[in-house]
């Protein structure tokens, strides 16, 4: 069982819920994500958070948030307490949850037991909790999705996987102990490095495949991963040509140095 302290930073900081959201419009089990006529419905359902102009967009900023509300609970969980729960596609519901006009949805598990590894075992334990997590839900949703809405789906894999980059490079880190941040460490080496393909449901490993090195370029002040592929962010946005900082279709200058 998790301790309260841990269940609450959970809740509060990591978007899990206990309860069913009152909003339902945009509430749905995660499985029914795999049915065609349900997933393409619940797209054309948020679409109108998104106000995408095409249906390929809709899909890759909802996979953002699918992506953070499935991977940072499970992950933190995993790596700051070595406590893991089922995060297969068919235990999870998306909560629609609204913070102020920003929809933040929640992830909530049907069954809520919690695995943590013996005694000398926590490799396999990890790739256990990993394979839950993506190969057992990630991957499903991203292959249904990527039918459904006709979109690549290295798209949807590099929307997910800069949201690993970013918790264990900075979030996760905040206030963790020592023996945390070795784990937590250790953790991103081994999903960004080593993890088995198959862990992930794919031929290769999606996380290392994004792991470009850091640039600075004339379009950033710090130093940023360029994606691979665009997430379609400027089809929803007010301002043409309105780009994420990361996106490929940018002049990514390098700064000269000396």
């Amino acid at each position: 069982m998790f301790k309260p302290q841990e269940m609450d930073q959970l809740v509060k900081d990591y978007r899990l819920t206990l309860e069913p959201s009152l909003e339902r419009r945009f509430s749905i089990s995660a499985i029914d994500l795999l049915d065609k006529d349900k997933c393409l419905d619940y797209l054309d359902k948020v679409s109108s958070i998104f106000e995408a102009s095409t249906e390929a967009a809709t899909a890759s900023l909802f996979a953002k948030r699918y992506s953070f509300l499935t991977i940072a609970s499970s992950l933190y969980a995993m790596s700051s307490f070595s406590k893991g729960m089922d995060y297969s596609i068919g235990n999870c519901h998306i909560e629609s949850i609204y913070k102020g006009q920003a929809w933040l949805p929640k992830v909530r598990l049907s069954n809520m037991q919690v695995s943590q590894p013996d005694e000398g075992n926590r490799n396999e334990w990890r790739d256990q909790v990993i394979r839950s997590i993506f190969a057992e839900n990630i991957d499903k949703a991203w292959r249904s999705i990527s039918k459904s809405a006709h979109i690549s789906k290295a798209i949807l894999w590099e929307n997910t996987a800069i949201y690993v980059y970013w918790l264990y490079e900075n979030t996760f880190r905040e206030g963790a102990s020592d023996d945390q941040l070795l784990r937590i460490q250790n953790d991103f080496e081994y999903l960004i490095n080593d993890a088995p393909a198959h862990l992930f449901g794919e031929k290769t490993n999606p996380l290392a495949k994004f792991n470009t090195p850091k640039q600075v370029t004339l379009a950033s002040a710090e130093p940023i991963r360029i994606r691979k592929t665009c997430c379609y962010y400027y089809q929803a946005s007010d301002e043409p040509e309105d780009y994420c900082p990361t996106c490929p279709k940018i002049k990514h200058e390098p700064v000269s140095i000396g």
